[in-house]
């Protein structure tokens, strides 16, 4: 097949490049699998099929890969450059066998030689098809497509063609290890045929259960007759009424997935994208294709900033090469045609609360649990709604806690979830929010806010996809809860879960915020945010994104936060791109500001990397507001403040960390020349103390709201819960109405509350305690909110 006449192979390499859209992943393979291009590749595909090879030569020169058609050399000899796996009965060739141990001998023999044999596969069509008796009973080999069906895929499917490469498999090392006769030859074969099994199954996800079926084998499970029988007592109903509610609770719940909806999706999708977005960065994204390939069942919790996110990683998976994922949407997206759009997306629907409907929350546990035993990967958002404020919210642990029940039922693939981090540089419902923390009622979904938003697509800049570090839960139990395995009485919950989840999902949080995305808008809203009257001389903004990118660099949050490898102008002018800025010219050049609606919206934008930036901004107040400091008074009012940062942030660092992360942030501060260095203390240079300045300003809002909070815990300990909740938000927003800030953390209830639960876990909500607290934050607030907050004190409660 390949030594056709060359007109012949010219013919048909046009007619393939015709036909396909020409999509791989990775997008370089050089790079993520370190492939050594002065070493001999081979590439190994599972069938003989001269369409592939043709796509593959395509891909390949695209890439800067070896040419397919062109022989490998190495020993001296020339050597087929493209191993087929099996021939039209599905059954493996023994050519390649021999190829494979020949090839094995060779690098037994000699070891200067390393061939890399690099898997590939290549997808005309991801259908999964349908369960059917066969599957049932075992099933059949698969057969490769023949003729007439790969050409009906070329002309049908070329468009959705995705070429898959793998990680290289080295002869060398394997020779080395096995050894090169007949039977390691034969192994090698085995292994190829299980991994492209495996990417089949990545890329397609399983066959698609009849979906009646499933739900009459979940309605005879033993946990759902129990919660029908218990429904029947409780409500003097009978039995087959009490089933048919669970019936009715499946079909609400469950989704229908449709391989036509997802082309479909992905068409639309495709279009919507291109038309709204610059360009969707993707990042980490082989970790996942890593967990996918080594079998694991994998949980998508991303942040929840838009109703874009639904929509955005599936589209960003399928893209990967992975099948998308169920989705846990809020029953309140179920409405046409959303609903069903979603449903057949994928999407499983969950009402807000199971509180005293039993039934209704075993019926979607067991539906969950059995998604996972069938090796559906699933998404939910942990946060358990949008954040309103471009913050994390405090996660919510129920899914979490079912997944782990599931588990607990025999789930033998290991258990991930990969935190997943949206960027944006526009979200369409910002302007909602703000009026819902302000007391506007939240509109209801429905066909006319769908309209509604669709009338807002325009320039919405990049999307930013960012895969964090993925935690093994399988592992984490195995630390926190080693008698997890241990089963409970039927309808016990065990001790140990309550307190593992929590932990869990708190690392997970964490997980989300150091896989951040920092861009020119983020960095821009955060500065101009900070200004008085939120406005700047353009070289002032460059200046100040330049020293905070010079921050995020040289003292590196985690590995998995990205930013664009651009200068500060760069950054300024994408963000000037998207329209949010006044900008106003004169003689001595350009000012940048915000308007009055801008000055209140990009509030969302700057709390998306506000972690990132909070522990130097709160070094730089420290320096600024004590005229005399000392490095080690330095450390212990890091250390006292840190633990509410953390809760409220979901920082990475422990306390113990402070001492060192103190000495990297003034080594950075030396190196920029915003400091020097006397002996163990330290003085501002005065040129530059704007710039300090700018940062410390955005570590106010949180010591505003911490100090109130100190304050009244000091002087009314008498307070109960709510009224201490209610006053504390009270007086945030009208310290923000006396001193003009406009931000949603003054009026986001939870964010109070999360704030006085981790005052009293740490021990700080006592009357002395609180007293030393805010004695600690009165020298670090700006001039005037210290007076304004002990005028508050004094209003009557």
């Amino acid at each position: 097949m390949l030594h056709l006449p060359s007109p012949v192979l010219a013919v048909s390499r046009a007619i393939i490049g015709f036909f396909t859209r020409g999509k791989f992943v990775p997008d370089n393979p050089i790079t993520e699998f370190n492939l050594d291009l002065t070493q001999p590749i081979i590439y190994v595909i599972p069938s003989h099929s001269l369409a592939d090879v043709l796509t593959l030569q395509l891909a390949c020169k695209e890439l800067g890969l070896p040419d397919p058609f062109e022989p490998v050399m190495f020993a001296g000899e020339a050597h087929k450059r493209v191993a087929f796996l099996v021939d039209g009965n599905g059954e493996t060739l023994e050519q390649t066998i021999e190829q494979f141990t020949s090839a094995l001998a060779i690098h037994r023999s000699d070891e200067s030689h390393n061939a890399q044999l690099v898997p590939v596969k290549l997808f005309w069509d991801r259908y999964p098809g349908r369960e059917s008796v066969d599957d049932l009973m075992g099933g059949k080999p698969e057969r490769p497509a023949g003729v007439l069906k790969k050409t009906w895929q070329v002309i049908f499917k070329g468009r959705e063609n995705l070429v898959r490469f793998s990680p290289p498999v080295s002869l060398k090392d394997m020779a080395q290890r096995q050894g090169s006769d007949k039977r390691i030859g034969h192994k090698l074969a085995r292994v190829a045929r299980i991994h492209f099994s495996r990417m089949q199954m990545i890329a397609t996800g399983p066959k698609l259960p009849n979906r009646r079926h499933m739900f009459e084998q979940l309605l005879a499970s033993a946990t759902i007759r129990e919660a029908i029988n218990e429904e029947a007592k409780t409500k003097n109903i009978d039995k087959a009424a009490a089933r048919q509610a669970a019936l009715k609770y499946l079909e609400e719940i469950a989704a229908d997935f449709s391989y036509r909806n997802l082309r479909m999706a992905d068409a639309v999708l495709s279009w919507v994208w291109n038309k709204i977005y610059s360009g969707i960065e993707v990042n980490h994204a082989e970790k996942v294709r890593k967990l996918a390939q080594e079998g694991h069942e994998i949980v998508y919790a991303p942040c929840h900033r838009s109703h874009m996110d639904y929509l955005l990683l599936s589209y960003v998976l399928y893209h990967q090469g992975m099948v998308p994922p169920h989705i846990a949407a809020g029953v309140n997206l179920n409405f046409w045609p959303a609903g069903p759009f979603f449903r057949r997306s994928g999407a499983f629907f969950i009402r807000r609360s199971f509180k005293g409907n039993k039934l209704y929350s075993t019926v979607f546990r067991e539906y969950l649990g059995q998604l996972f035993s069938r090796g559906y990967s699933v998404e939910y958002f942990t946060e358990g709604g949008r954040s309103r404020t471009g913050r994390l919210l405090p996660p919510k642990t129920g899914m979490l806690a079912m997944t782990v029940q599931a588990m607990l039922k025999g789930l033998e693939r290991p258990v991930t979830i990969v935190p997943v981090y949206f960027g944006y540089e526009h979200v369409m419902e910002v302007g909602t929010y703000y009026k819902e923390l302000k007391g506007k009622s939240k509109d209801k979904e429905s066909l006319f806010s769908l309209f509604g938003m669709l009338r807002k697509l325009r320039n919405f800049g990049h999307g930013y996809v960012n895969f964090g570090e993925p935690i093994n839960v399988n592992q984490s139990l195995n630390k926190l809860a080693p008698e997890w395995r241990e089963h409970p009485e039927e309808g016990l919950k065990p001790n140990w879960l309550v307190p593992a989840v929590n932990d869990i999902s708190n690392q997970l949080m964490v997980n989300i915020n150091s896989a951040a995305a920092v861009n020119g808008l983020c960095l821009s809203a955060t500065i101009l945010l900070a200004a008085e009257n939120r406005a700047l001389p353009r070289k002032q903004l460059v200046k100040q994104i330049s020293l905070y990118t010079s921050l995020i660099e040289n003292v590196p949050y985690s590995d998995h936060v990205t930013l664009p490898e651009v200068d500060a102008e760069t950054l300024l002018d994408q963000a000037i791109s998207l329209d949010k800025f006044e900008i106003r010219s004169d003689y001595l050049g350009e000012i940048i500001g915000l308007d009055e609606k801008q000055q209140v919206l990009l509030n969302f934008y700057r709390n998306n990397i506000i972690h990132l930036l909070i522990i130097p901004a709160f070094i730089a107040t420290a320096l600024l507001q004590h005229r005399s400091l000392c490095r080690s008074q330095l450390v212990a009012l890091l250390e006292q403040l840190y633990p509410l940062l953390k809760g409220e942030l979901f920082l990475r660092y422990q306390v113990s960390d402070m001492s060192d992360l103190a000495d990297r942030y003034l080594e950075e501060f030396a190196a920029l020349k915003l400091i020097s260095d006397q002996g163990d203390c330290f003085n501002i240079d005065s040129q530059r103390r704007g710039r300090l300045l700018l940062l410390a300003q955005v570590a106010q809002e949180s010591l505003h709201r911490y100090a109130i909070v100190a304050a009244l815990l000091a002087k009314r300990p008498h307070l109960e819960r709510a009224e201490l909740e209610q006053q504390a938000l009270a007086g945030a927003q009208r310290l923000a109405q006396l001193h003009n800030i406009d931000a949603p953390e003054y009026y986001d209830k939870r964010i109070t509350t999360n704030l006085l639960s981790l005052i009293r876990e740490q021990g700080l909500s006592d009357s002395q305690s609180a007293e030393g607290l805010f004695k600690q934050l009165s020298p670090l607030l700006a001039d005037g909110v210290y007076q304004s907050i002990s005028e508050l004190l004094d209003l009557e409660a």
